[in-house]
């Protein structure tokens, strides 16, 4: 166990002085084999593990739902799912922020990336919202929280790759996100409508939506529910599976784009295939390097210690499930989602699967603790991406908007935490 320990502290320490994750497992996870069976060992046992894992079928799952996301994105959708939303939350209090959860939660139904969602919606939501003089922490907060719908809704990648590393069905992880995902939604609505009593002034009221602008922004949508009806109901009814659905969705997004004016020349294919390689090259390397620093953990018996803590403590698989909570929570205060799963989840996957714990339902758990991370100081990914857009919007003002969010999300842990038919219940009728 020592060995691993110190294999994770030096793992940190790179992190904190700049080194991406997966090149920092990679490093740490070499160097660790290396010290116990040989440099040269070492060497062979990367090169093996990643030309496996690259050769992995199921993976394709990844670049296609990214494509997916990037075919979306550059379509311009986002501004008719805000307009969509403005439409039937715009006459309430705060109406603009209850648009722009709505719109958020609709845009990663699509677009499967919660930092894609949060630039997009500060470019279409926060110009709007300015318009009617809402305050910037607000509205602001609003966007950073929003956007990490993305990492819940599905497609969403981490499910993905929370499902190839725990060897779980990727379309019932899917399905299993569906209703955590609108719960999390009602939360966030509430957190504004909480918020704006709060401080009424925060959110003055704003103008209905022009008539032409509703009937084109309800038209805009209509394709886009079309494909996440199709991408989901088809995992769902068993037509295909969830690589088939990725193919599909692709497929769809092209189309939809291509009607609504892009996509037509080989500049536009390039800049989108070009987006979504750069996208795929750095989850995999996330990936590769997690692979190779399991391997590393496997070989000092760290799982294996864990299993004899659980037996020696007589952990409940609750007691257990709460404890790896704890340990993402403070994880994802340093580490982006992605590094939080393929980290955690390999070291305690023997223990979960001895004590008996519905592995579907923890695959949403870790995942909502790690959209908690995303909008969480000192790193909060999304509330920098929103900072990088709106560099004109103080950080403080954006964590300070995050707060009521948080607090959401962690009232939605707890409910899927205790009440685990939130993300069983859907799958249930699929197994």
């Amino acid at each position: 166990m020592t060995i691993a320990l110190l294999g994770f502290g030096f793992l940190l320490l790179l992190c904190f002085i700049g080194f991406r994750v997966g090149f920092a497992t990679l490093i740490v996870g070499v160097a660790g084999f290396g010290y116990v069976r040989g440099f040269d060992a070492a060497l062979n046992m990367a090169g093996q593990q990643i030309l496996h894992d690259a050769m992995n079928y199921n993976l394709s799952v990844i670049p296609l739902f990214v494509l997916m996301g990037v075919f979306i994105y550059r379509s311009d959708v986002s501004s008719d799912l805000y307009d969509a939303a403005y439409a039937a939350l715009g006459k309430l209090k705060g109406g603009l922020a209850l648009a722009t959860v709505l719109a958020c939660g609709g845009f990663s139904a699509v677009c499967g990336s919660t930092l894609a969602t949060a630039a997009t919606m500060s470019k279409v939501a926060m110009p709007q919202m300015k318009a009617f003089h809402y305050k910037d922490k607000l509205a602001a907060g609003t966007i950073a929280a929003g956007g990490t719908l993305g990492i819940m809704i599905p497609p969403s990648v981490p499910l993905v790759i929370y499902g190839i590393i725990a060897e779980q069905d990727i379309g019932l992880l899917f399905i299993a996100g569906i209703l955590p995902g609108l719960l999390l939604v009602c939360l966030f609505m509430l957190a504004v409508a909480i918020a704006v009593r709060v401080d009424p002034d925060a959110a003055p009221a704003a103008a209905p939506l022009e008539e032409t602008r509703r009937a084109k922004a309800l038209r805009g949508t209509l394709p886009v529910l079309a494909l996440f009806i199709v991408v989901l109901g088809g995992i769902y009814g068993g037509v295909f599976t969830a690589t088939e659905a990725s193919g599909i969705g692709a497929i769809g997004a092209a189309v939809i784009a291509f009607f609504r004016g892009h996509l037509r020349t080989l500049t536009e294919w390039r800049i989108c295939l070009v987006e979504t390689s750069i996208t795929t090259s750095k989850i995999f390397i996330v990936l590769f390097g997690a692979v190779v620093f399991s391997q590393f953990i496997n070989l000092s018996g760290l799982p294996y210690d864990i299993l004899d803590f659980v037996d020696d403590q007589e952990l409940s698989p609750t007691g257990l499930v709460l404890f790896i909570v704890a340990i993402a929570l403070v994880m994802g205060m340093v580490f982006e989602s992605i590094g939080i799963l393929v980290l955690l989840v390999p070291v305690f996957l023997p223990a979960l699967m001895q004590s008996g714990v519905d592995m579907i339902w923890f695959g949403i758990v870790v995942v909502l603790v790690t959209e908690i991370g995303l909008i969480t100081p000192p790193i909060g990914m999304n509330a920098f991406v929103v900072k990088s857009v709106l560099p004109d919007v103080k950080l403080s003002d954006i964590f300070r908007g995050i707060l009521p969010f948080v607090v959401a999300l962690l009232i939605g842990l707890i409910i899927v935490f205790f009440v685990p038919q939130f993300a069983t219940l859907l799958p249930s009728f699929v197994r």
